[in-house]
């Protein structure tokens, strides 16, 4: 059973005196309705759980007038082996964007508040079926990610103990034991290669077998691009599943990754492009680091919105755009060239993104100096280059040098933890599960 922090999250939730309804958002099949089914086991003497998709007749239940005791009634009539009590049972709506009426449900049972009610869809960025009424105001949040490299570490049998300790030598600056440090970096190369995806996670766990992985891996990515199919208009389809397989070519087989449409289709524009890019985001199938111009608060300021990368969603479905060889050239060290840059800053970004952090990135065709990821935290911008081995990160040297409001940048190498005159922290590259 892999174990993930969001259900942590949704304790939080719970104990809130006069708590709204909780939506959980993310790409499919990071593992939203493991989660929720897990924490009501825990919590709750009995789970109501619907599955829109897959039982679309449940959609009767909010047909008629929306008051809490109507539904009610409807679920106890549609599921008569539960008692559904409040506060002894979780009413769980899974991938609510399939039920447009049950989306507005959610205000009435946020007023009415005596059950606890838990949504959670992949699609809901984007206007696939219109809402008659959303419920602004009466909803919390969860945003939900694949697992990162943690939680990849607990489901291979690393205790809380001994991530301390690797924490200890983050927060203390010292250097990590030469061993562990190596075996850490072993398991980072894995977890690369097999990616956050839970399914993809727990066949590892299971089998060990890359090919296995690869097949899990495929899988999904088909899944994507079925849900492209099925819920891109008509005029987007093709356009974003190219956008979305040209994934790997410009992010691995290039030096600059800067997304360009030229590699989706000879001769491609912006003008014919941009809105199935948009589309993708809005369906939480890819995410974007956009280019600033200065490496300054407020970076939002800054940016360039016609000058950006995009990144998929999770490392499994980027693997699965690339031969299998690939895994074994990550898992054996013995990638070389724009891949291997390529794979360590998509990594890098894709734990940022799975902390909450927004991405931006610099390049300065003038003076030659480029930032691979730009965080912001506590009104600061925090710059970082990334390193395939341990070489000088010159540009980040530079930035520090003439702006002396940056408090720190981060360097992660392939090598061990260090700090510089110039107040750049290097680490490890697996360090970035613990910043």
């Amino acid at each position: 059973m892999l174990k993930r922090k969001i259900i942590a999250c949704i304790e939080n939730w719970v104990k809130e005196k006069d708590r709204k309804c909780l939506v959980i958002q993310g790409a499919r099949q990071v593992g939203k309705t493991y989660a929720v089914e897990r924490f009501a086991e825990d919590n709750y003497e009995e789970i109501v759980e619907i599955n829109f998709k897959q039982t679309p007749s449940a959609c009767e239940i909010f047909t008629g007038d929306l008051t809490v005791d109507n539904m009610v009634m409807a679920l106890r009539f549609r599921f008569p082996d539960k008692k559904i009590i409040p506060g002894k049972t979780l009413v769980f709506l899974d991938e609510i964007q399939e039920c447009q009426e049950a989306i507005t449900s959610l205000k009435f049972w946020a007023i009415d508040n005596r059950y606890d009610v838990i949504a959670s869809g992949s699609l809901l960025g984007i206007d696939y079926k219109r809402a008659s009424s959303y419920p602004v105001g009466y909803v919390d949040y969860l945003k939900m990610y694949g697992m990162d490299f943690e939680e990849f570490l607990w489901g291979m049998g690393f205790d809380d103990g001994m991530l301390d300790e690797i924490r200890g030598c983050l927060h203390s600056r010292t250097a990590v034991p030469e061993s562990i440090n190596n075996q850490m970096m072993h398991y980072f190369r894995q977890y690369i290669a097999v990616g956050g995806m839970p399914e993809v996670v727990q066949r590892y766990v299971d089998t060990k077998d890359f090919r296995e992985v690869d097949r899990v891996q495929r899988n999904l990515l088909q899944g994507y691009l079925y849900d492209i199919a099925h819920y891109a208009s008509s005029e987007e389809k093709v356009k974003a599943e190219k956008c979305y397989l040209s994934l790997s070519k410009q992010l691995l087989d290039k030096e600059n990754h800067k997304f360009q449409y030229k590699e989706v289709e000879h001769g491609g524009r912006a003008q014919k492009y941009y809105s199935s890019i948009e589309w993708l985001m809005r369906a939480d199938i890819i995410n974007i680091c956009r280019l600033v111009t200065d490496v300054k608060f407020d970076l939002d300021d800054y940016t360039r919105d016609d000058f950006f990368r995009a990144y998929t969603t999770d490392l499994s479905l980027l693997m699965a755009m690339k031969d299998f060889n690939l895994k074994q050239h990550v898992v054996e060290n013995t990638l070389v060239g724009n891949s291997k840059g390529g794979i360590y800053e998509c990594t890098v970004a894709d734990a940022l993104y799975k902390k909450g952090y927004k991405l931006y990135f610099y390049k300065n065709e003038t003076t030659k100096r480029e930032l691979d990821v730009i965080i912001q935290e506590n009104g600061k911008v925090v710059p970082i280059e990334v390193k395939s081995g341990n070489t000088r990160a010159n540009s980040l040297s530079a930035i520090m040098k003439s702006n002396k409001s940056i408090p720190y940048g981060y360097k992660f190498v392939d090598g061990n933890i260090g700090v510089s005159e110039d107040r750049i922290i290097t680490l490890p590259l697996y360090m970035v599960a613990f910043i």
